[in-house]
């Protein structure tokens, strides 16, 4: 089971502005702005018609004609109209947006139908721009397959086979059933979408919304969804700073290719390094106890005799040399072992984050829905508004579990061959990862005391108060410099 004795402020936690300040050196994260912007389908669809009317009067097309081309130059509107003055009747002719009908018929002449050849009036039959007529009957069985079978039906032509003329949105409004036409608007709203540059759905299951990046400037692409999903707008992936999406490509493939060595790893127990009884890892961060009458804290990472946050973090790989000279193994099998235990190290520590970022989102839950209302009935000083301090606290520790998640991918790409910065990696994720730590710990068990007493504790609480901000603050700064030298590519050492 993880710690759950109170929390004592015991000084570590007000040597914070120590830990950072010796990497002042180091430069500053821009601030981060949302570059960009989550749109609903009626304004998706909007930006969608200011496309089209803007093709539709400088092309001097009608706008049902400028739909129709806009989804063959996959709504390029630049490159449409750089083609059509270069060419227009070319791209007329290829896009099948005739001036004139090639086939003409008088009002009161008898119509044969080109598909069923049945005789109809006039005011009973529908043709494309070419004049091809064909009855209404025949020509909604044409569309609705056309809309069945998918996004194609936005190409579609006139039914007669030599023919080319494009058959527009307007005439299929008025040839199908307003549920069929609402698949068609289905379609070509997605068509813009997937073929826009700078929009793309959210890749939540259900999810209608869409982002738009307003800016490629910045090179962080993480965005966050009203559905609450929140992802790497570039390649859909959960947000993965500070690693980029070629990284996480190639994690994501090792990890499946190691699916195996994965299962292994997410045991959920491991044995008391003291008494050997089996230990359930139950809460967020990695300082572990064991019950009573063992009692022996250690780190459940390396398992290692926990001493306190401010000793050295086990968040570098070491190798375990001794244990690999005493194996009688053939070298390369010595080698296959040690690149196993490496990636062992780095996916633990990747797979356990998510577990403890899993296990905050769970608590700030509960504190939002339960511990605010009992905190605010108990502690009679206090209002909900001043409680948002601790909001913010859950909301950084969620933030930085996933940004140190994904260091730890980070860190197992990186080169051996420089151990310069493996040593500047280390400690810059090192300070950040102890500090989430405290953090993470007086978040969880700075709070129990006032929510179990009855009485007011006034004084003790605003001691909680400030310790937890100062903790809030110094854990973001230190996870800006982090995220800050890791897309630098850790450039600082590189004049060394």
């Amino acid at each position: 089971m993880d710690d759950d004795s109170d929390y004592i402020y015991d000084g570590e936690e007000s040597n914070y502005q120590e830990d950072y300040d010796e990497e002042s050196n180091y430069p500053e994260e821009s601030n981060d702005q949302e570059d960009y912007t989550v749109l609903k389908e009626e304004e998706i669809a909007k930006l969608q018609e200011d496309d089209i009317n803007e093709v539709s009067n400088v092309l001097c097309i009608s706008q049902s004609a400028a739909c129709f081309v806009l989804t063959q130059f996959n709504w390029k509107v630049i490159d449409l109209k750089d083609d059509w003055f270069a060419d227009e009747d070319g791209i007329r002719q290829k896009m099948g947006l005739l001036e004139k009908p090639v086939v003409q018929f008088a009002e009161k002449q008898r119509i044969i139908c080109g598909i069923c050849f049945d005789g109809y009036n006039y005011g009973s039959t529908y043709w494309a721009a070419c004049g091809h007529p064909y009855c209404g009957e025949c020509w909604r069985a044409y569309v609705n397959t056309a809309i069945k079978d998918g996004p194609l039906c936005l190409m579609l032509r006139c039914p007669e086979p030599s023919c080319r003329a494009a058959v527009g949105r307007d005439l299929i409004s008025v040839l199908v059933s307003k549920q069929e036409y609402e698949r068609y608007r289905y379609y070509l709203l997605r068509s813009y979408v997937e073929q826009h540059l700078k929009i793309k759905w959210c890749p939540a299951p259900g999810c209608k919304y869409a982002v738009k990046i307003d800016s490629f400037e910045n090179r962080c692409y993480d965005v966050s969804c009203p559905c609450s999903n929140s992802y790497c707008w570039n390649c859909t992936e959960e947000n993965h700073r500070p690693v980029d999406c070629e990284t996480v490509r190639k994690w994501i493939m090792k990890n499946k290719d190691s699916s195996q060595n994965a299962e292994w790893i997410l045991v959920n127990t491991k044995p008391c390094p003291k008494c050997k009884r089996p230990i359930q890892k139950n809460k967020g961060c990695h300082h572990m106890t064991c019950s009573a009458p063992c009692r022996y804290e250690f780190c459940w990472y390396c398992l290692k005799k926990f001493e306190s946050y401010s000793t050295a973090c086990c968040n570098a790989y070491r190798g375990n040399y001794d244990e690999m000279k005493e194996l009688k193994l053939e070298p390369e099998k010595k080698k296959v072992k040690y690149y196993l235990d490496r990636y062992i190290h780095y996916y633990e520590r990747w797979a356990s984050n998510l577990t403890s970022k899993e296990k905050a989102i769970e608590s700030l839950n509960e504190m939002r829905t339960k511990h605010m209302e009992e905190l605010v009935r108990k502690q009679l000083y206090l209002t909900q508004l001043e409680l948002n301090f601790i909001i913010e606290a859950w909301q950084q520790i969620i933030e930085c579990r996933q940004v140190l998640r994904w260091s730890y991918a980070y860190g197992y790409y990186m080169p051996e061959d420089e151990p310069l910065k493996a040593k500047l990696f280390e400690h810059l994720q090192g300070h950040a990862e102890n500090t989430l730590e405290r953090l993470h710990k007086c978040t969880v068990t700075g709070l129990q005391p006032f929510l179990s007493s009855e009485e007011e504790l006034k004084d003790s609480f605003n001691e909680f108060r400030i310790k937890l901000d100062a903790l809030t603050r110094a854990t973001k700064d230190h996870f800006k410099k982090l995220v800050t030298g890791l897309e630098n590519g850790l450039s600082e050492v590189d004049g060394n």
